[in-house]
């Protein structure tokens, strides 16, 4: 608790430190002698409370540090008008007991208040909104030099962010160009490569600059294969696409007169933040985007067929439909954890997050929520599989962890104590403090996997893929190295597992607040775990990679196979 204290503001230890002896002083009481000015500590509260909440703090701990400053306030306030001699105690034994009592649950609330400081604490929002573009950006860069918890980690330029982007800025304002502006600062925060930093209330599909630019379709998807060839994923029904003759499975040459691979590389848009892992797929969907009513020509060939056919294609309105289907989404009331024994013996578990209940919101962000009606506890259904798959001795275990967005570490490090027969470090939780102005562990957040029932010991396969992000990413980092587990995926995880318990908020001009991670998790060396480097390599990665060839695109895409799960049971069959 006391290692807690130093994530307090000023106000919150002036507050403490009022609000312990004003309880002290009613809980014991060690002379009956009066004195005046502790009268006036419960009003000297009131006044720290109004200027601390003035200041901006409006956090969960000072919160609860207000409350109880107005109690305190309201129940001796009398003494301030009618002073007393002595300090009289209760005449009859049940009051004092209950003054006693009641004094000690403020010192335990106060307690538990400062042993959950680090997670809880005050992190500013910065409000740039009024200013030029320009002065907006150099802001957000400083804030962002000192407080986001991968720049050294991603050894990120911040001098040379200002010199390339700050031009930018200006050009937007100087001609008031409002899609420039929002262009510029999406690219600013992509060349982070984090998916906890983003505009957190950019909602891409309604956003106009990117309708007026992407808002047309053509009726098709696409990918690119590992030796660079970019092949045509899905193609809706009686689209443009459709109806000239590409089928998924196609070959793309070239679209618009450049090379495929080249038109790929040059995509920028995506929406949602890219890390090396999800990279490649997001700019398969979007490279096949364009205004609505411009025409593209695009040279094609199918796939079994050596003919080389070029046709035009004219965009249209299609609702974003082939962004939406390729892009999972939660389902809303689903369950969090299923299973099932498959076929050939395994058991099978499909985890689609780790909250209870989840849904997903236009721009994707995940929210918890709180219904009478929500499903079990993940970590119960988990058990649940685990002793049915147990009692049916299955031959070993697949963890589907493919497009995990996470949620909390607490139930990610719950659920992998099945599959440990020891203790395990998760991790250690390190945020920038205002105090010091470094980043410090925070004791209260230090993770450890701990063995529980059933425990799961046969053979077990994580399936992953570039969206398994965030807490999503816990699991598989870890298990990770243990020999009876092996990861696989075409890539390996997101790269992002960053804290996010009070993030780095930032308003900036045209009504756009910028949003990123506060925390990083260390492992039990004290080294960054999980997070893209500056090499981009990070998160998990798989032991058993799939090539993305013809073969295994075929397999998934056009067949309609699992062919992650076949390699997951193949790897497990050694």
């Amino acid at each position: 608790m006391f290692d807690s204290i130093k994530w307090l503001t000023v106000y919150e230890m002036i507050l403490c430190l009022l609000q312990l002896l004003i309880l002290m002083r009613y809980a014991v009481p060690i002379t009956r002698k009066s004195y005046r000015w502790i009268d006036f500590l419960p009003s000297a509260g009131m006044v720290v409370a109004l200027v601390s909440f003035l200041a901006g703090d409006s956090s969960i701990l000072a919160l609860a540090f207000y409350f109880l400053t107005v109690l305190l306030f309201l129940c001796t306030i009398r003494r301030v008008f009618k002073p007393a001699h002595a300090f009289a105690a209760p005449k009859r034994t049940i009051v004092k007991i209950t003054r006693v009592a009641l004094s000690l649950c403020g010192i335990v609330f106060i307690g538990a208040a400062i042993t959950t400081a680090g997670e809880i604490r005050y992190n500013p929002v910065s409000n740039f909104s009024e200013m030029s573009y320009s002065d907006a950006f150099i802001r957000l860069n400083e804030r962002l030099s000192v407080e986001y918890p991968f720049g050294e980690w991603k050894r990120i330029d911040w001098e040379g962010q200002r010199q390339k982007y700050e031009p930018l800025f200006k050009q937007a304002e100087q001609t008031k160009d409002k899609a420039l502006y929002y262009k510029t600062l999406r690219e600013y925060l992509a060349s982070m490569r984090d998916g906890h930093i983003r505009i957190a209330n950019d909602r891409l599909y309604d956003n106009p600059i990117y309708k007026q630019e992407g808002g047309g379709g053509f009726g098709l998807s696409t990918l690119r294969l590992d030796d660079g060839r970019v092949l045509v994923t899905l193609v809706l029904k009686d689209s443009p696409a459709d109806r000239s003759g590409i089928r998924a499975g196609a070959e793309i040459i070239k679209w618009n007169g450049e090379g495929a691979e080249q038109a790929y590389r040059k995509t920028e848009w995506s929406d949602s933040p890219n890390t090396n892992q999800n990279e490649n797929v997001n700019r398969g969907r979007f490279m096949v985007r364009a205004a609505i009513g411009q025409e593209v020509e695009v040279v094609y060939r199918n796939a079994g067929s050596s003919d080389v056919i070029a046709v035009k294609l004219t965009a249209y309105d299609d609702q974003y439909e082939t962004l939406r289907m390729t892009k999972p989404q939660i389902v809303r009331g689903a369950p969090p954890v299923e299973g099932e024994i498959l076929s050939n013996g395994y058991g099978y578990v499909r985890i689609t997050s780790f909250l209870s209940n989840t849904a997903v919101r236009s721009d994707n962000t995940l929210k918890s929520l709180l219904s009478s009606h929500s499903p079990s506890d993940p970590a119960t259904l988990l058990r649940e599989q685990l002793e049915s798959f147990l009692d049916k001795g299955v031959k070993g275990l697949i963890i589907d962890l493919r497009d995990n967005p996470g949620g909390e570490d607490a139930l990610v490090v719950k659920m992998a104590g099945y599959f440990v027969s020891q203790e395990k470090r998760y991790s250690y939780a390190s945020y920038y403090n205002r105090n010091t102005g470094k980043f410090e562990q925070n004791s209260g957040e230090d993770y450890v996997i701990k063995p529980a029932e059933p425990y799961f010991n046969g053979k077990i396969a994580i399936l992953v893929n570039g969206r398994t992000a965030s807490s999503g990413e816990g699991l598989p980092l870890a298990l990770k190295g243990m020999p009876n587990v092996t990861i696989v995926g075409f890539t390996g995880t997101n790269g992002s597992f960053g804290i996010m318990t009070s993030p780095i908020i930032v308003k900036m001009p045209e009504g756009y607040t910028v949003e990123s991670a506060d925390g990083r998790a260390l492992d039990e060396k004290g080294i960054i775990q999980g997070d893209g480097d500056y090499t981009g390599r990070g998160g998990a990665l798989p032991d058993v990679v799939i090539p993305l060839n013809e073969e295994t695109f075929t397999a998934k895409y056009v067949e309609g196979q699992d062919i992650e799960l076949k390699y997951a049971i193949e790897a497990m069959e050694k």
